[in-house]
């Protein structure tokens, strides 16, 4: 199992893309991966699940797709649609 942070935060897309390759190859060779992410793509692209928190609370839990197509809560409705408020 690996747990990442945020790992592309403040790289260029070139660097993004590379290092986002290096976790499809881990994911493929049977790696279970946890990745924290703000970037709604990069979740998108890489994730098999989303685990959505709010103020601290897991308040979603989806496939990727559905997560994005048909989300459970307002709280991640709201996310996806760049309308969450922070309070």
């Amino acid at each position: 199992m690996v747990f990442l942070d945020e790992p592309t935060a403040s790289l260029d897309p070139t660097a993004t893309r590379e290092i986002e390759a290096a976790i499809d190859a881990i994911h493929a060779g049977g790696t279970k991966i946890v990745m924290t992410t703000h970037n709604l793509g990069q979740a998108r692209r890489l994730a098999d699940e989303v685990l959505f928190l709010h103020q601290g609370r897991l308040v979603e839990r989806a496939p990727v797709e559905r997560f994005f197509t048909s989300p459970a809560t307002a709280e991640a409705a709201a996310f996806i649609k760049g309308e969450l408020p922070w309070t």
